[in-house]
């Protein structure tokens, strides 16, 4: 008979591994998250270099900063928060280190891109609270006198994004609706980017469900937003923009997404875009693609509007 360390209790493989869960509670991950130094990228001039955001939970973020022509000239801010199922996945990965790089080269911009706890070690809604605290954090260099010098020299915190993909364009929707509830001192939110956005519809979820003990269920404004549509009118920005892609499983979740937010009484502008034929994070896995860098001048269109 098995030992209860080796025997399994549940297992989540929705559309690609992430970790199994044996009896006696332990947790194996079955995708782990390979990491990367930060660099200064010789084809591009973009640098990047990690510090410490909160010393009490150890989170830290990536930054990167564009090659700079005018070191007085002020560049927007996107505050980048990673996908993976709030399970897998950081700002140190390859994937987004690659991407991020990519991003602040293209569009000219300077990127936070924060880290969270991850479940199920940690469920939700504490990736929300990280988030948060990695924002505010942010945000105490408005007055340019904040730990960071990147962020106190070029950053234009009248010009400020926050962005994601799949899990994380889930978080940067909250935080987004955190910042219209509670305020956000020291910055000016203008847009939201919301890539691949992870919510969730009327159908049952098991990941999410384990994941997330303390969610109200299918209808949970935080992972269901469509399910709550007057409370999208509080979002604190004038610009979102919402892009999916065509064979996306998730795709409908984001359309649904964008006329709720259309419904609700919001003053801003939302866009979405669609690009047809490719699957969930396509751009991630295949950024020299024409159509991964056809949506990169489409993102990078929006952050400078």
């Amino acid at each position: 008979m098995a030992s209860n360390a080796t025997e399994i209790a549940r297992e989540f493989v929705p559309s690609f591994p992430l970790f199994r869960v044996y009896k006696d509670g332990r947790i194996e991950r079955l995708r782990e998250t390979e990491t990367v130094p930060p660099s200064n990228d010789p084809q591009t001039g973009v640098q990047s270099k990690d510090t410490l955001v909160s010393p009490e939970s150890s989170l830290s973020a990536r930054l990167f900063l564009p090659k700079i022509a005018d070191p007085t000239a002020k560049i927007p801010l996107v505050i980048y928060i990673h996908g993976g199922a709030f399970c897998i996945e950081s700002p140190f990965s390859p994937i987004y280190h690659n991407y991020l790089t990519s991003l602040v080269n293209k569009a000219n911009v300077i990127a936070v891109s924060i880290q969270y706890r991850k479940a199920p070690e940690y469920p939700l809604p504490i990736a929300y609270d990280d988030a948060w605290t990695a924002i505010q954090w942010v945000a105490s260099h408005g007055n340019r006198d904040g730990p960071e010098p990147w962020l106190n020299d070029h950053a234009d915190f009248e010009r400020v994004f926050f962005a994601g993909d799949s899990a994380g364009a889930n978080i940067a929707h909250n935080m987004t609706k955190k910042a219209g509830s509670d305020g956000l001192i020291g910055v000016k939110l203008v847009g939201v980017l919301l890539m691949n956005p992870f919510f969730r519809n009327n159908e049952p979820d098991e990941l999410i469900e384990y994941i997330f003990p303390s969610s109200s269920g299918c209808n949970d404004p935080r992972m269901n937003p469509a399910s709550a549509i007057k409370e999208l009118a509080g979002l604190a920005c004038s610009r979102v923009l919402v892009c999916v892609s065509g064979k996306d499983f998730l795709k409908d979740r984001g359309v649904a997404y964008y006329e709720a937010v259309r419904k609700s009484g919001w003053d801003g502008v939302i866009d979405i875009v669609e690009t047809p034929g490719e699957n969930h994070v396509f751009y991630l896995f295949n950024p020299a693609s024409q159509k991964a860098m056809d949506l990169m001048n489409q993102v990078s269109s929006f952050l400078n509007r």
